[in-house]
């Protein structure tokens, strides 16, 4: 039994693969996320989210990110099995990358572990992973 409920909006990418999966689980590592060399957020609670067809991703939560450094945007994408994500633009001093930083803000019940938490380009920021503690 697939993990989501065929609705219209899945039903096309379910019919060609029936076990589509996203696991959230809390990584086992402490993430930090840094921008040309500036941490820009840091977590020993991230979540790390698994999904069939793509490599794994940290969610952090919203509070261990610098959100200072951040303005939202009105990009807006869709994900058949997360919900509508929102972007924000990181602004380190004259320096600007836009929507680089994503959070699913009401996320679909199979995934509400997402609720509150944001996830980084890992080709425009550098993800480091260290021992809890």
């Amino acid at each position: 039994m697939s993990q989501f409920p065929v609705t219209p909006s899945r039903k096309r990418i379910l019919d060609r693969i029936p076990d589509y999966a996203v696991t959230v689980e809390p990584a086992e590592s402490k993430v930090t996320i840094s921008y040309d060399g500036t941490v820009i957020a840091e977590s020993e609670n991230a979540m790390m989210v698994s999904e069939t067809k793509h490599a794994a991703v940290y969610y952090l939560p919203r509070e261990d990110v610098n959100m200072a450094m951040f303005s939202a945007t009105d990009l807006s994408t869709y994900c058949p099995f997360k919900g509508h994500a929102s972007y924000w633009t990181l602004n380190i001093g004259d320096t600007s990358d836009e929507n680089i930083v994503w959070s699913y803000e009401s996320p679909y019940p199979e995934v509400e572990g997402l609720k509150d938490t944001m996830s980084f380009y890992t080709d425009r920021t550098t993800i480091r992973l260290s021992q809890l503690g």
